[in-house]
């Protein structure tokens, strides 16, 4: 039912019109004198705080609604920051603390605190406020997950750095079991080689010399001395093919001759085999000594993997060498291969079945080398290797 103002003075019609704007809002909205008793109180605020609008007018505020923090500990008054509004003469808004309803039940609550001032005096405040418990657990939720959200982060990250070490780990033994295999297998093609030499080479040459010796007894019988000229030419072809084997199982002039030297024969012996348009060129700074063992057998056996693959897959006219070595005190070696070849994509060279690349890199890495391709279809490829050289008696 509607209030009826037109038959009021100026006064009074501004008073009712107070009085519905107060009525009409949700929110909760209380007076207070200078006392901090209650003034007015409007019909929403009353209903928050569980009291009717009779039973809290005259009543001290902090007392009845205010006196306790939301952990039952006493408020005092004087930190109260509604007091402090007219006693400062300054407002305030607070969403952290709680109201204390009639049934002694505590809620969430937001208030603003704003002093009255009559010709410049405070004589009290005025104090809306709203319940805003559904948002409190709205964000004590939301906290509650963004912890678990935390703690779950936390626990995949802690896994992952397990299993990427462990990963780290069984990739460091597979690295360790490759190199310890590659050194067997070395020391084993170095007993073949030698056997081959010792054995096959020796019976070879014992075979050459008693078809000769055949040869000088047959006398006039021109057939016979034909099968055994045909017969030494044989076995010479032989020799041939069980040096290269040699070779190409242990070439002696890596023991020898050492390094450089090996790697400077290997270029011309590819050249002159498959007949490229080639350009070698072979640098090593004065005072760097070639490396031994391990490494110079990992760095022989990449750069004869660069000269195969150039010969199997490229399709080249033209092949580019480049051996050079830094001066010292820390040098490194660059090897560089590049040709005129088809190329490839960046996916074939990183394809599972990249055996060839793979076995590069796995070398390379072992001895702190680092091997890259440049390559793309029909535009050639460039294979180089940097490797710091190990002092002698490094491993």
């Amino acid at each position: 039912m509607g209030t009826d103002i037109s038959n009021l003075s100026n006064a009074e019609r501004d008073a009712a019109g107070l009085a519905l704007l107060l009525e009409s809002t949700g929110e909760g909205i209380y007076g207070i004198d200078r006392e901090g008793c209650c003034t007015f109180v409007n019909r929403a605020g009353a209903l928050l705080l569980g009291h009717t609008t009779d039973s809290v007018l005259g009543q001290n505020m902090h007392q009845l609604v205010h006196h306790s923090h939301a952990d039952g500990r006493p408020y005092p008054e004087h930190d109260c920051p509604i007091l402090n509004a007219y006693r400062q003469g300054l407002p305030c808004r607070n969403d952290h603390e709680v109201f204390w309803r009639a049934d002694g039940s505590p809620f969430a609550v937001e208030y603003s605190s704003y002093p009255v001032l009559l010709k410049g005096v405070v004589t009290g405040a005025v104090i809306t406020f709203v319940d805003i418990s559904e948002r409190k657990r709205a964000e004590h939720a939301l906290q509650q997950t963004k912890l678990a959200l935390e703690r779950t982060n936390n626990e995949l990250e802690s896994r992952v750095v397990e299993r990427t070490q462990a990963l780290s780990d069984a990739l460091a033994r597979q690295r360790e079991l490759a190199a310890y295999l590659e050194t067997v297998r070395e020391s084993e093609r170095t007993r073949i080689a030698r056997e081959i030499h010792d054995e096959l080479g020796s019976l070879l040459v014992a075979l050459k010399m008693d078809v000769n010796w055949v040869a000088r007894r047959v006398g006039g019988e021109a057939a016979v001395a034909a099968k055994c000229t045909g017969m030494g030419e044989l076995i010479d072809t032989a020799v041939d093919k069980v040096g290269r084997i040699i070779t190409d199982l242990r070439p002696s002039i890596l023991d020898h001759q050492g390094l450089w030297a090996a790697l400077e024969w290997q270029a011309r012996e590819f050249i002159e085999r498959f007949e490229w348009r080639a350009d070698l060129l072979v640098v090593v700074a004065a005072g760097v000594s070639a490396p031994q063992g391990g490494q110079a057998i990992a760095v022989f056996r990449i750069f004869q993997e660069m000269l195969s693959n150039v010969a199997r897959h490229a399709q080249a006219q033209q092949v580019v060498i480049r051996i050079s070595v830094d001066s010292p005190p820390d040098p490194v070696l660059l090897i560089e291969v590049r040709d005129d070849g088809i190329g490839a994509s960046a996916a074939a060279l990183t394809a599972p079945r990249s055996y060839g690349v793979m076995g590069m890199s796995e070398r390379a890495g072992h001895h702190g080398g680092r091997l890259t391709i440049s390559s793309a279809p029909g535009a050639g490829t460039t294979v180089r290797l940097h490797m710091p050289l190990l002092e002698e008696g490094d491993p």
